[in-house]
């Protein structure tokens, strides 16, 4: 890893977390990047739980910087990634003068992510007698669900990379992967019991439910819940679920990728497939739309109402 001796801060944006496990996994994660990088390096949400990240920002301000390389800790390129975060820091930078900020792209896809995801599946399936771990397996990999349509192709094009080379007949064979499913559990479908119920349909006997997400939180908890409610069901079906990726060395390693990326300006963002640019069928009406961020009732000065800039109710639960 290159860092200039004069290399910026490492801003770690956040959304936020009503969990209060999911909260203190952000706080680990970023004390492991503190540890491991030269750059100081701060941590915020922009809503729902502490530390907020207008205290984050003015505290490297305080210590005297000026500039700053903010890297969402987004898996995809949604609305808070496209318009919440650059929205709060915006205001950072009212309230700051003098203050700029570079910013970096969500953290998937990525190969080291999808290596993560394979690490979670086989700890899932680690307990499992000897002849029972080797029985092949279908994987559920669960996003969170967006309204928007590029952040939920995202999820089935994880869910693509995932099956490639892992699933059945692939060039390594090894995993026994029948199949590898994308479902979500909030604003998109399939939901979680369709995704098991498709692939219950297609003939499989156990399945993994992946959670895609960094962190513990309120949806993670949602997904195992309503995955163990389904296989208590449908007996016939086992049902595993597995952990979120959390807070390790190879996510670390992603955050460190994309805060390089920012500094050489090497930002590849979806523009091809963004509901803001392009015209797709259904969502016409959101080009040009302005980003505006919502109200954020951890940010002490956001009093301006809750909406987007895009229309929409936004219902928070991580």
């Amino acid at each position: 890893m290159i860092e200039p001796e004069d290399a910026p801060p490492l801003l770690v944006v956040g959304h936020g977390t009503r969990d209060e496990n999911g909260a203190a996994d952000f706080g680990r994660f970023v004390e492991r990047l503190r540890a491991r990088m030269r750059p100081p390096v701060a941590g915020g949400f922009i809503e729902l739980s502490p530390p907020p990240l207008t205290e984050a920002v003015a505290g490297l301000y305080g210590d005297g910087h000026r500039r700053v390389a903010a890297v969402p800790l987004v898996l995809v390129a949604a609305g808070h990634g496209k318009g919440d975060i650059p929205g709060a820091m915006a205001r950072e930078m009212v309230r700051h003068p003098g203050l700029s900020y570079t910013y970096g792209r969500p953290l998937g896809p990525h190969p080291t992510l999808l290596a993560l995801l394979e690490e979670r599946m086989a700890a899932a399936l680690a307990p499992l007698p000897g002849a029972s771990r080797d029985e092949p397996t279908a994987v559920l990999l669960v996003g969170r669900g967006s309204t928007d349509p590029d952040a939920n192709a995202e999820v089935h094009k994880v869910a693509r990379l995932f099956w490639e080379g892992r699933g059945a007949g692939g060039p390594e064979q090894g995993h026994g992967l029948t199949a590898v499913e994308p479902a979500f559990v909030s604003l998109a479908r399939p939901s979680v019991p369709e995704g098991l119920e498709r692939l219950r349909r297609l003939g499989a006997r156990r399945v993994v439910v992946l959670p895609y997400f960094l962190f513990r939180g309120v949806l993670p908890d949602r997904v195992a819940e309503e995955a163990r409610a389904y296989g208590a069901g449908h007996p016939a079906l086992e049902v595993v679920c597995a952990e979120v990726i959390g807070d390790c060395e190879g996510l670390a390693d992603v955050v460190a990728e994309r805060y390089e990326e920012a500094l050489a300006g090497d930002i590849r963002m979806n523009c091809d497939t963004c509901v803001y640019r392009i015209a797709l069928p259904g969502f016409a009406d959101r080009v040009g739309a302005p980003q505006t961020p919502h109200h954020h009732p951890d940010d002490p000065a956001d009093g301006h109402g809750h909406g987007h800039g895009h229309g929409h109710a936004h219902a928070h639960a991580r």
